[in-house]
């Protein structure tokens, strides 16, 4: 069987947040070590992250659906 993967439908949404989570994870890290208080910036920048690109992603894919018609 062959696998195209020209047809696989990408899932803009989770898309979004997976980056979202990434961006946090990083953000939150950063700065977290500049403050001195990981434990409190970690989950508050991918909490951010998170909803951010999740309300981006979805945007995008609505203006996009509306575009095609």
């Amino acid at each position: 069987m062959k696998n195209d993967s020209s047809k696989k439908k990408i899932n803009s949404l989770a898309t979004g947040i997976s980056l979202g989570l990434a961006l946090g994870a990083g953000l939150g890290v950063a700065i977290g070590v500049a403050v001195n208080n990981i434990g409190l910036w970690m989950p508050v920048c991918i909490g951010c992250g998170v909803a951010l690109g999740a309300g981006i992603s979805g945007s995008l894919e609505r203006f996009n659906k509306k575009k095609k018609y």
